[in-house]
């Protein structure tokens, strides 16, 4: 199926010339700093508050200790979630004092998120998602109930909806926003632009304690959906639908099925942990399938002509302006 570029092409037009490779570099510096500053503020006070209010006598922050028993709990996935606000914080700086461009730039053409296409992003994925849990349970069918009460899940079910859009939505921020349009604009190749972001998404995601064959498997999952989620930037010249769909994957490993102890303290029901299992190079290739095919499922909904759920490119210009802006400086910005 065809794909209209014309909307990503006016997004890889429209930083400013100082987006230069060196300050790209130093402003994902600057995001990753923050994120490690609020993730060490924020997981310290939770444990640590955690610990007060449990009675734990535990180590603070010894081997096997009150943070990662913290870090399961429901506050812990709080916690967790809100330390991505750091990444934020860093592109926020990063765009003001570097680029001299508002943070609203990188969220599309519009200098808006597209709500369409957020939504129909999230929804494909919710029932991309559910199609891959039921092939896992196939193939690992030990699934039992959670330990939390339905009540209790139902009230925390507004708060983790935000704190898991902040964290979602921060790193396409960062990855398919800064770094893919960045990079766009001062390289033609998506080898550079597409490749080099998605690479790093993906290898952040390894795991140095799990199994070979499970790090494999994962990191051709992961890989994948980073690329749709690429590719959706590419065929909107918005974040909107990407973190969407981010959103949805997330969603249902934090409410409804966790393959993760420490990120699953909400979820309805628990999986075996998938970096637990010693996989076979068989069990490896069918895990990494059935994710692609999901993936693939997820690229029909949102792409294809005649589904209900495609995604809309975004030609727009913020408050009509004609298409000039794309070169355009904030004048605020450039006061002296």
């Amino acid at each position: 199926m065809a794909i209209d570029i014309q909307a990503f092409e006016r997004y890889r037009r429209s930083p400013n010339d100082k987006t230069t490779l060196p300050r790209l570099i130093f402003g994902s510096v600057i995001a990753a700093f923050f994120w490690f500053a609020t993730t060490m503020a924020v997981i310290s006070a939770g444990a640590y508050g955690w610990m007060a209010t449990t009675g734990s006598s535990d180590d603070f922050l010894g081997p096997g200790d009150t943070v990662q028993q913290f870090l399961s709990t429901a506050g812990g996935l709080f916690a967790t979630l809100a330390t991505f606000a750091g990444i934020w914080l860093g592109i926020w700086i990063a765009m003001r004092a570097l680029h001299r461009e508002k943070l609203s730039r990188l969220f599309g053409n519009s200098a808006r998120l597209s709500r369409s296409g957020f939504l129909n992003g999230l929804a494909a994925v919710l029932v991309t998602s559910l199609f891959t849990e039921i092939c896992y349970w196939i193939v690992i069918p030990e699934i039992r109930r959670g330990p939390i009460e339905l009540g209790t899940w139902a009230l925390y079910l507004l708060p983790i909806l935000f704190f898991a859009f902040v964290q979602t939505s921060s790193e396409e921020l960062l990855f398919r926003g800064y770094l893919q349009r960045g990079l766009a604009y001062r390289f033609r190749s998506p080898l550079v632009w597409a490749v080099l972001p998605t690479l790093i998404f993906t290898a952040l995601h390894w795991n140095p304690a799990s199994v070979l064959g499970m790090n494999i498997g994962v990191l051709i999952s992961i890989g994948a959906f980073a690329a749709l989620l690429a590719l959706l930037v590419y065929a909107t010249g918005n974040l909107g639908a990407a973190m969407g769909a981010h959103l949805g994957n997330n969603l249902v490993g934090f409410l409804l099925i966790s393959h993760d102890d420490t990120l699953g303290g909400l979820a309805l029901f628990r999986a075996p942990p998938l970096d637990g299992l010693a996989w076979t190079p068989t069990e490896t290739a069918v895990i990494a399938g059935i994710s692609i095919v999901s993936i693939l499922l997820t690229w029909l909904l949102l792409l294809h002509p005649r589904s209900p759920l495609k995604v809309e490119p975004d030609l727009g210009h913020p408050k009509g302006e004609p298409a000039s802006f794309e070169q355009e400086i904030d004048p605020e910005l450039t006061k002296t």
